[in-house]
């Protein structure tokens, strides 16, 4: 008897195994760039050196839940191919990226986990070069809340639930929330949250974008931006304003007080596109901390999945300038 009932028990499990399986839809993808890039700085000489670009695998599903119902998963690791990965000599590279768990329906989605903001993903939605080495948050010409990982308004938000509205019209909110783990810093209990209102149909993308830290008056940051398609050309931008915030995560210079612009356009022609972009960062405390940057870059599109690049990207810092030369080639599967 009691093995009886120990057949039927294992039997309803392989059961339920199965009828889990056949509504689930699992992914693996990944992300691939590798590039040369030779640079030369004034003042610290030339070199070249082969990087990876913020090079992931990660698997990615959702499970039918009916009703309308559904769960949701993505675990994302990043890596650098270019270098070894092994923990037992310090060359371990592997870290996190976008990791959650969440459920979607008719409301929308939400998501809990370490989770890019809204801030942070409109600004890779207008750049065309993003997750290579010219990439527009790589030389300033986007501010560096679209970078690093954190609490404090970092691009990707630990302890963070993020919520995104149903499309209406080709219209979205987004709504991020990082709690505060950390109750023994000054900070306790200043939570960060960020306010992201989108529109996206046909040939107009815009943006607008806010997000503080609730650190005090002066620790927060906006931004509007878009982009235009028109035939073979399309056309961009973002500007950002700091109230406090961009001065803890700019990159290459602080811009406390300031704004960051980022400006440019494509032209595609079949497989083959040509860019240009224009950037800079306007400190009002500290002129030391203005910097202006433009990139011209074409890519090949080999397939939907394989792009190889070629680009040349120069830096103004108050005087100090900066050249990078780079020929990548980038796959997504």
């Amino acid at each position: 008897m009691e093995k009886k009932l120990l057949s039927t028990a294992i039997a309803g499990a392989l059961a339920a195994t199965m009828s889990v399986a056949a509504n689930a839809d699992v992914t693996l993808f990944g992300h691939l760039d590798t590039s040369l890039d030779y640079t030369d700085v004034s003042g610290g000489g030339d070199d070249i050196n082969m990087n990876c670009t913020t090079c992931s695998v990660g698997v990615k599903g959702s499970e039918d839940l009916g009703n309308g119902l559904k769960a949701m998963f993505k675990l994302d690791f990043q890596f650098d191919m270019t270098e070894r990965n092994r923990a037992s000599d310090g060359t371990n590279s592997i870290t996190d990226r976008d990791q959650w768990l969440g459920l979607g329906g008719g409301f929308g989605s939400v998501k809990f986990g370490t989770i890019s903001t809204g801030y942070k993903s409109t600004g890779a939605m207008i750049d065309p070069l993003y997750r290579t080495a010219l990439q527009a948050r790589g030389f300033g010409i986007q501010s560096g809340l679209h970078l690093g990982a954190g609490e404090n308004g970092q691009g990707r938000m630990t302890n963070h639930v993020r919520y995104d509205s149903m499309n209406m019209g080709g219209f979205k909110a987004i709504v991020d929330y990082s709690f505060d783990s950390d109750d023994t810093d000054a900070d306790n209990g200043d939570d960060t949250y960020a306010l992201t209102g989108l529109y996206d149909n046909g040939p107009i993308l815009a943006f607008a974008s806010y997000i503080t830290n609730d650190h005090g008056d002066e620790d927060s940051a906006w931004k509007l931006g878009g982009s235009y398609t028109m035939g073979s050309f399309k056309v961009f931008g973002q500007y950002e304003k700091d109230d406090g915030l961009l001065s803890s995560f700019a990159k290459p210079n602080t811009v406390d007080g300031g704004d960051v612009w980022h400006l440019g356009g494509t032209f595609t022609m079949g497989n083959n596109m040509l860019y240009l972009a224009y950037g800079e960062g306007d400190d009002n405390s500290n002129n030391a901390g203005e910097y202006d940057s433009w990139t011209l870059a074409a890519t090949h599109s080999m397939s939907k999945r394989t792009m190889v690049y070629t680009g040349w990207n120069t830096t103004d810092m108050g005087g100090a300038d900066a050249d990078q030369f780079s020929v990548g080639i980038k796959h997504k599967f």
